[in-house]
């Protein structure tokens, strides 16, 4: 069951037209960006996720970087910065990362959103944003005009580029591959369980007769009512799956019957038959190949300093 406190639905309605409530909302954790070294070699330094911690609040989340209204999904109504403990980059440094709060609208349209995010399958994520100086580790100077290159190391140290004095945020997507290693939906920060909850808990491990309140039996059923409602959706998206895996196989797998496909899926899991599907899509566009719209490293985009960062 996920909590929402009265505070986090304040933030919330300042961007409803009309109050909102708990039950209105799913709302979950992200982290956005961190300051180490990601795949592209570069790293947005302190001050600059200081920064995002502001700029990103009210920022719509969108899936693949495409700007496109209906292509709105979330929003972020808070954001914070953070040292986990214990953490540091692969350089020693202590690691930090911009966490932020997000919410989407209960709906049919995004019922299979969320059950993607509950389950685990969709989580990476990526941010657009523009920075004003792309530093080098090695000599300090703008990296487009110095001669070091991003990801040799000159003697023991590794050259990246350090993303300061950050210009405006855009966007933050889903994405399937991420940069960042770390970014992406995490559980809440919050205790998921109530001082109330672990007494129902702690009564029904028990071996002996309990009695419970009747707010206790009213915790108790919300919590199967939200357990068999979460149930029906994984059921409906797992359906989903096997009925998308049976479509494209018959382009993709013309030569495997119908009937041994069936006994196949019906053995996976739901992560598994996303999988399969997304192998089978792959499979599909071989065969029938489209352009795709890139845009992340066009000149207009570097000209403009925009970053496109697959966090």
């Amino acid at each position: 069951m996920i909590f929402i406190n009265q505070d986090e639905l304040k933030l919330i309605n300042n961007y409803t037209r009309s109050p909102f409530g708990e039950d209105d909302v799913y709302v979950f954790s992200v982290v956005l960006c961190d300051n180490e070294i990601d795949r592209d070699f570069e790293r947005f330094s302190d001050d600059t996720l200081d920064a995002f911690e502001k700029m990103f609040v009210g920022v719509t989340g969108i899936t693949d970087h495409n700007p496109k209204s209906d292509n709105q999904s979330a929003r972020i109504f808070s954001c914070r910065t953070e040292y986990p403990e214990h953490q540091k980059c692969s350089d020693g440094k202590p690691y930090k990362r911009l966490c932020a709060r997000a919410y989407m609208p209960k709906s049919a349209k995004n019922s299979d959103l969320i059950l993607s995010l509950e389950s685990g399958i969709k989580k990476e994520v990526s941010i657009g944003c523009a920075v004003g100086k792309r530093i080098c580790s090695i000599c300090g100077d703008d990296i487009s005009v110095c001669s070091h290159i991003k990801g040799k190391s000159y003697g023991n140290q590794l050259c990246f580029a350090e993303l300061r004095d950050p210009a405006d945020v855009y966007e933050w997507s889903f994405v399937a591959v991420p940069a960042q290693r770390k970014a992406g939906v995490i559980k809440s920060y919050q205790s998921m369980k109530t001082e109330e909850s672990m007494n129902i808990e702690k009564k029904l491990r028990s071996q002996t007769e309990q009695h419970f309140t009747a707010d206790e039996m009213k915790l108790l059923a919300d919590k199967i009512a939200v357990l068999e409602e979460k149930a029906a959706q994984g059921e409906f998206y797992c359906k989903k799956l096997k009925e998308d895996i049976m479509a494209l196989s018959a382009s993709a797998l013309p030569e495997l019957s119908e009937h041994i496909l069936q006994y196949v899926i019906d053995k996976m899991n739901i992560t598994q038959l996303d999988e399969f599907k997304k192998s089978l899509e792959k499979k599909a566009a071989k065969s029938f190949p489209v352009v795709p719209q890139l845009f992340r490293n066009s000149e207009n985009d570097k000209n403009n300093n925009i970053d496109y960062k697959n966090i």
